[in-house]
Protein backbone atom coordinates (compact mmCIF):
# COMPACT_ATOMS: atom_id res chain seq x y z
CA UNK A 1 0.00 0.00 0.00
CA UNK A 2 1.42 3.60 -0.77
CA UNK A 3 1.88 5.82 1.81
CA UNK A 4 0.82 9.49 0.96
CA UNK A 5 2.15 12.12 3.57
CA UNK A 6 -0.97 14.50 3.36
CA UNK A 7 0.95 17.93 4.51
CA UNK A 8 3.36 17.31 1.70
CA UNK A 9 0.78 17.50 -0.87
CA UNK A 10 -1.11 19.89 0.32
CA UNK A 11 1.97 22.28 0.23
CA UNK A 12 3.09 20.91 -3.04
CA UNK A 13 -0.25 22.09 -4.69
CA UNK A 14 0.08 25.40 -3.01
CA UNK A 15 3.19 25.92 -3.81
CA UNK A 16 2.38 25.31 -7.73
CA UNK A 17 -0.25 28.50 -7.17
CA UNK A 18 2.35 30.63 -5.47
CA UNK A 19 4.76 29.93 -8.43
CA UNK A 20 2.16 31.32 -10.76
CA UNK A 21 1.34 34.03 -8.35
CA UNK A 22 5.37 35.25 -8.42
CA UNK A 23 4.65 35.29 -12.44
CA UNK A 24 1.68 37.26 -12.33
CA UNK A 25 3.40 39.31 -9.65
CA UNK A 26 6.66 40.10 -11.56
CA UNK A 27 4.37 40.46 -14.92
CA UNK A 28 3.31 43.54 -13.63
CA UNK A 29 5.90 44.67 -11.47
CA UNK A 30 3.95 45.31 -8.48
CA UNK A 31 5.25 44.62 -5.05
CA UNK A 32 3.44 42.19 -3.03
CA UNK A 33 3.53 41.51 1.52
CA UNK A 34 1.60 39.32 3.71
CA UNK A 35 1.30 40.52 6.72
CA UNK A 36 0.80 37.88 9.70
CA UNK A 37 0.52 38.30 13.57
CA UNK A 38 -1.72 36.91 16.41
CA UNK A 39 -5.17 38.38 16.48
CA UNK A 40 -5.55 41.74 17.72
CA UNK A 41 -2.24 42.78 16.95
CA UNK A 42 -3.35 45.85 15.21
CA UNK A 43 -3.25 44.59 11.23
CA UNK A 44 -5.73 46.49 9.88
CA UNK A 45 -5.20 50.02 11.97
CA UNK A 46 -1.76 49.45 10.62
CA UNK A 47 -3.08 49.20 7.13
CA UNK A 48 -5.61 52.14 7.44
CA UNK A 49 -3.04 54.20 9.09
CA UNK A 50 -0.30 53.29 6.04
CA UNK A 51 -2.87 53.90 3.41
CA UNK A 52 -4.36 57.21 4.49
CA UNK A 53 -1.43 58.88 5.10
CA UNK A 54 0.52 57.34 2.07
CA UNK A 55 -2.10 58.09 0.02
CA UNK A 56 -0.79 60.94 -2.25
CA UNK A 57 2.80 58.56 -2.23
CA UNK A 58 1.95 55.32 -2.68
CA UNK A 59 -0.71 53.42 -4.20
CA UNK A 60 -2.39 50.76 -2.10
CA UNK A 61 -4.75 47.60 -2.90
CA UNK A 62 -5.37 44.84 -0.26
CA UNK A 63 -6.36 40.92 0.39
CA UNK A 64 -8.28 40.92 3.35
CA UNK A 65 -8.54 37.42 4.69
CA UNK A 66 -10.83 36.53 7.67
CA UNK A 67 -12.55 33.18 8.73
CA UNK A 68 -15.95 34.99 8.74
CA UNK A 69 -17.02 38.42 8.74
CA UNK A 70 -16.17 41.43 6.21
CA UNK A 71 -15.83 43.65 8.97
CA UNK A 72 -12.09 44.59 8.24
CA UNK A 73 -12.65 45.10 4.97
CA UNK A 74 -15.14 47.48 5.26
CA UNK A 75 -12.71 49.12 7.42
CA UNK A 76 -10.40 48.84 4.56
CA UNK A 77 -12.81 50.31 2.33
CA UNK A 78 -13.26 53.22 3.53
CA UNK A 79 -9.62 54.29 2.95
CA UNK A 80 -11.12 54.27 -0.60
CA UNK A 81 -8.27 51.33 -1.44
CA UNK A 82 -9.44 48.85 -3.24
CA UNK A 83 -10.04 45.28 -1.22
CA UNK A 84 -10.82 42.05 -2.23
CA UNK A 85 -12.25 39.81 1.06
CA UNK A 86 -11.62 35.91 1.22
CA UNK A 87 -13.26 34.40 4.08
CA UNK A 88 -11.74 31.15 5.08
CA UNK A 89 -14.95 29.67 6.75
CA UNK A 90 -12.27 27.97 9.32
CA UNK A 91 -9.19 27.58 7.87
CA UNK A 92 -6.47 29.08 10.10
CA UNK A 93 -4.47 30.75 6.50
CA UNK A 94 -4.92 31.76 3.24
CA UNK A 95 -3.69 29.65 0.42
CA UNK A 96 -2.42 30.86 -3.24
CA UNK A 97 -5.23 29.56 -4.85
CA UNK A 98 -7.29 32.00 -3.22
CA UNK A 99 -4.73 34.95 -2.99
CA UNK A 100 -4.17 33.99 -7.03
CA UNK A 101 -8.02 34.62 -7.50
CA UNK A 102 -8.11 38.03 -5.52
CA UNK A 103 -5.04 39.24 -7.80
CA UNK A 104 -7.34 38.53 -10.73
CA UNK A 105 -9.83 40.99 -8.86
CA UNK A 106 -7.69 44.01 -8.10
CA UNK A 107 -6.91 46.77 -10.62
CA UNK A 108 -3.22 45.95 -10.03
CA UNK A 109 -2.38 47.61 -13.14
CA UNK A 110 -3.04 51.02 -10.94
CA UNK A 111 -1.43 49.94 -7.36
CA UNK A 112 1.87 50.32 -6.53
CA UNK A 113 2.02 47.74 -3.61
CA UNK A 114 -0.59 44.95 -2.60
CA UNK A 115 -0.90 43.83 0.87
CA UNK A 116 -2.30 40.15 2.01
CA UNK A 117 -3.63 40.55 5.33
CA UNK A 118 -3.80 37.01 6.71
CA UNK A 119 -5.65 35.51 9.01
CA UNK A 120 -4.85 36.11 12.53
CA UNK A 121 -2.52 33.32 13.37
CA UNK A 122 1.34 33.74 13.93
CA UNK A 123 1.37 29.73 12.73
CA UNK A 124 -0.12 28.22 10.00
CA UNK A 125 -0.06 31.60 7.60
CA UNK A 126 3.36 30.99 8.07
CA UNK A 127 3.74 27.81 6.65
CA UNK A 128 2.59 28.53 3.06
CA UNK A 129 4.12 30.47 0.31
CA UNK A 130 1.31 32.50 -1.63
CA UNK A 131 3.64 34.21 -3.42
CA UNK A 132 4.31 37.50 -1.84
CA UNK A 133 7.88 39.04 -2.36
CA UNK A 134 8.35 39.31 1.99
CA UNK A 135 6.31 38.60 5.26
CA UNK A 136 5.42 40.75 7.83
CA UNK A 137 4.98 39.61 11.15
CA UNK A 138 3.05 42.21 13.77
CA UNK A 139 3.37 41.97 17.29
CA UNK A 140 1.30 44.44 19.91
CA UNK A 141 3.22 45.06 23.08
CA UNK A 142 -0.07 43.88 24.77
CA UNK A 143 0.59 40.30 23.60
CA UNK A 144 4.23 39.64 25.63
CA UNK A 145 7.86 40.01 24.19
CA UNK A 146 8.17 36.47 24.35
CA UNK A 147 6.31 35.85 20.99
CA UNK A 148 9.89 35.42 18.92
CA UNK A 149 10.58 32.28 20.98
CA UNK A 150 7.45 30.72 21.47
CA UNK A 151 6.50 31.28 17.83
CA UNK A 152 9.79 31.12 16.04
CA UNK A 153 8.37 30.25 12.27
CA UNK A 154 7.63 33.43 11.16
CA UNK A 155 9.60 35.54 12.98
CA UNK A 156 12.43 33.32 11.45
CA UNK A 157 11.25 33.95 8.26
CA UNK A 158 9.63 37.90 8.14
CA UNK A 159 11.21 40.73 6.22
CA UNK A 160 10.09 43.15 8.73
CA UNK A 161 8.76 42.98 12.50
CA UNK A 162 6.38 45.55 13.17
CA UNK A 163 5.89 46.01 17.05
CA UNK A 164 2.72 47.88 17.28
CA UNK A 165 0.95 49.43 20.35
CA UNK A 166 3.77 51.15 21.90
CA UNK A 167 1.60 54.11 23.46
CA UNK A 168 0.56 51.39 25.71
CA UNK A 169 4.16 50.94 27.19
CA UNK A 170 3.57 54.87 28.71
CA UNK A 171 3.22 54.81 32.87
CA UNK A 172 4.70 50.93 32.80
CA UNK A 173 1.16 49.40 32.82
CA UNK A 174 2.32 46.90 30.37
CA UNK A 175 4.88 44.51 30.91
CA UNK A 176 6.66 44.32 27.54
CA UNK A 177 10.51 44.15 26.96
CA UNK A 178 11.21 45.81 23.26
CA UNK A 179 14.79 45.34 24.21
CA UNK A 180 14.24 41.37 24.88
CA UNK A 181 11.86 41.00 21.55
CA UNK A 182 14.17 42.90 19.33
CA UNK A 183 17.29 40.85 20.23
CA UNK A 184 15.02 37.34 19.94
CA UNK A 185 13.58 38.04 16.89
CA UNK A 186 17.44 39.47 15.64
CA UNK A 187 18.62 35.98 16.90
CA UNK A 188 16.01 34.09 14.71
CA UNK A 189 17.07 36.72 11.60
CA UNK A 190 19.66 38.70 11.85
CA UNK A 191 18.61 40.36 8.05
CA UNK A 192 15.15 41.26 10.03
CA UNK A 193 13.71 44.90 9.94
CA UNK A 194 12.43 46.00 12.81
CA UNK A 195 10.14 49.04 13.23
CA UNK A 196 8.44 49.64 16.96
CA UNK A 197 4.84 51.96 16.29
CA UNK A 198 1.72 53.05 17.08
CA UNK A 199 -0.97 52.95 14.83
CA UNK A 200 -3.04 54.74 17.08
CA UNK A 201 -0.81 57.94 17.40
CA UNK A 202 1.60 57.58 14.41
CA UNK A 203 4.91 57.39 16.52
CA UNK A 204 7.76 55.53 14.25
CA UNK A 205 5.26 55.30 11.29
CA UNK A 206 7.12 57.42 8.90
CA UNK A 207 10.18 54.66 9.33
CA UNK A 208 7.88 51.81 8.21
CA UNK A 209 6.88 54.18 5.26
CA UNK A 210 10.35 54.97 4.22
CA UNK A 211 10.97 51.07 4.21
CA UNK A 212 7.96 50.41 1.85
CA UNK A 213 8.83 53.24 -0.25
CA UNK A 214 12.38 51.60 -0.55
CA UNK A 215 10.96 47.84 -1.18
CA UNK A 216 8.91 49.16 -4.06
CA UNK A 217 11.93 51.10 -5.83
CA UNK A 218 14.38 48.21 -5.26
CA UNK A 219 11.51 45.88 -7.05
Amino acid sequence: MKKVDIAKKILSENDKHAFENVMFLGQHKKLCLNMISSPGSGKTTILTRTITDLKSKIRVGVIEGDIQTDIDAERISRTKAPVIQINTNGACHLSAVQVSAALKKLPVQDLDLIIIENVGNLVCPSDFDLGEHGKIVVLSAAEGDDKPIKYPGIFAKAKALLINKIDLLEGGLLDFDIERATTDARRLNKDIKIFSVSARNGEGMNAWYDWLAESIKAL
